[in-house]
């Protein structure tokens, strides 16, 4: 399911990922630290869920400031991991069921031929969940193996995203455009756009636009594309030169790109980022939209502060008066 075979293994770059917080108190104490590395899209999609976390679940008002993000002590920054694990964990289980994976000491079978050994898959163990907030609590009480060095806490994420989906869901949510989820690519892994969707809506859609397309393949037989089919909490926005340049950019559906809050996970050129507003109601309001503040957070290790971005709109006279007109 993940590399489309049997033989290939996380390499050392995925195996020392983990969600390691920058320092406490400190400009950027509600960001983890994301290298460069096929594990970093994985770790910038829950850094989206981090900072819904923060706004907008723990938070209830319309609009705070962004210095509350910035007087976050070391037990909330794992509160808010644990928190955003769960979440996600629960939303991919369809609200039934999370499970979580956890490195032990024992090893649960012995590697056939057929398959590579990596001296840690053998040593998985599963921890089924039927609540939420079971989920959420285990999990806090073993952050250290998300957070840990070493713990190959992003790894242990990503399977246990894929356990509480369940691999007969995941077939079904994906098309003949998606055999597997992490694609081989200047040599390393790096995740496909299912996975990221996984973490953002609970779904494993291939692609980004709304629904179902009808695709004709070259032997005349029509198929269905999945796209995402429910508007999410959080979005995520696309832009990539080269594409631009060949005429075949890739289209953003209104389902993540106006999602209910105002978060996005953004892939530019390849390299992910996140953009969001400390105001619940950007949204749902479209008088906020005439001036209003953004922020962003890249993930690159040279960002010591979070980005401040002030758009103005410009709004017609008559848009102003009487409000928006709709096609």
């Amino acid at each position: 399911m993940l590399f489309g075979n049997t033989f290939h293994v996380f390499s050392y770059e995925w195996k020392k990922s983990y969600f390691k917080f920058h320092a406490p108190y400190s400009d950027l104490s509600y960001a983890v630290e994301a290298e460069k590395g096929g594990a970093r899209a994985i770790l910038m999609a829950v850094q989206v869920n981090i900072i819904k976390y923060f706004l907008f679940v723990r938070n209830r008002d319309e609009n705070i400031s962004l210095q509350s993000l910035c007087e976050i002590s070391q037990t909330e920054q794992e509160n808010a991991l644990a928190e955003s694990l769960g979440d996600i964990l629960w939303t991919a289980g369809e609200g039934r069921k999370a499970t979580v994976c956890l490195v032990t000491t024992d090893a649960y079978f012995t590697p056939s031929t057929e398959y590579t050994i990596d001296n840690f898959t053998e040593r998985l163990q599963l921890f089924e969940f039927f609540e939420k907030e079971a989920a959420q609590k285990f999990i806090c009480d073993h952050i250290h193996c998300f957070k840990g060095e070493g713990s190959h806490g992003v790894i242990l994420f990503l399977y246990s995203l894929l356990f509480s989906r369940t691999l007969e869901r995941l077939q079904k949510d994906l098309d003949f455009t998606t055999s597997h989820l992490l694609q081989f690519s200047l040599g390393n892994f790096i995740c496909r756009q299912a996975i990221l969707n996984i973490i953002l809506t609970g779904r494993a859609s291939p692609h980004v636009f709304n629904g179902f397309q009808k695709f004709n393949s070259e032997g005349g037989v029509q198929e269905l594309l999945h796209g995402v089919l429910t508007r999410s909490e959080v979005g995520y926005l696309h832009w990539n030169k080269e594409e631009v340049e060949h005429y075949r950019l890739l289209q953003v559906g209104s389902m993540l790109k106006t999602p209910k809050l105002p978060i996005w996970l953004c892939n530019i050129n390849g390299t992910y980022s996140v953009l969001f507003s400390t105001n619940r109601l950007l949204l749902s309001d479209w008088k906020m939209e005439h001036i209003f503040d953004l922020y962003l957070y890249n993930g690159q290790p040279s960002q010591k502060k979070t980005v401040h971005l002030t758009i103005v709109a410009q709004i017609h006279r008559d848009v102003a008066a009487h409000g928006p007109h709709h096609p």
